[in-house]
């Protein structure tokens, strides 16, 4: 009989397939945030596409039955790190594409510095290296919810979890102090080393 169930696509393809404009722009996302490929974008863009419409439903609408979803809609993506303690409907429908990426756990995990790429990011996730309050994530599209922003760490089964491992991501000297101190030993070890000229 096979199996009866229907699986929909979680996202719809451009209706314009060769906008060099959107291409561009995709390209960009797809460097900038680490994505395998363009489904991923196209998936925060039709879950952006929901909560618009949504909103704009919600704006149009009147009744005590409105205002309950109303306020079920914000507190959600208050949860999610995409609106504010003081946003409106009108703010959601300012929300874009990158608001949602920069929510996904591996943008996360670059930010915290928990990763020396967003790439490597990626493959912490992947290899379920990191966790979220102690329970291991596998799916880098995972969206962090404010609550659990400060609890994203290293598995504890994880070899990566000890700070002597040669992945873990290292400082750099990026300062301008650092920078300034490296220069002036450097200017002083050559003095030191040059051969003195005797007048």
């Amino acid at each position: 009989m096979g199996d009866t169930r229907r699986f929909d696509k979680s996202f719809a393809k451009p209706f314009k397939p060769w906008d060099d404009t959107r291409i561009e722009e995709e390209k960009k996302l797809l460097k900038d945030y680490g994505l395998k490929n363009k489904n991923e974008i196209w998936k925060a863009e039709a879950m952006l596409r929901r909560f618009k419409a949504q909103a704009k439903k919600l704006i149009a609408t009147r009744g005590t039955q409105a205002a309950l979803e109303k306020q079920q809609l914000l507190t959600r993506l208050k949860s999610l790190g995409l609106a504010t303690e003081t946003a409106d409907l009108d703010t959601v429908l300012g929300l874009t594409i990158k608001d949602v990426l920069n929510r996904r756990l591996q943008t996360i995990v670059n930010n915290k510095k928990l990763a020396r790429s967003i790439s490597q990011a990626r493959q912490f996730i992947v290899h379920e290296h990191i966790a979220v309050k102690g329970r291991k994530i596998g799916v880098p599209s995972y969206l962090v919810r404010k609550e659990e922003e400060d609890a994203i760490m290293f598995s504890p089964e994880s070899a990566i979890a000890s700070e002597m491992h040669p992945e873990r991501a290292q400082k750099k000297p990026g300062t301008p102090t650092d920078a300034v101190a490296t220069e002036e030993k450097e200017t002083k070890e050559k003095a030191e080393t040059e051969p003195k000229v005797e007048a």
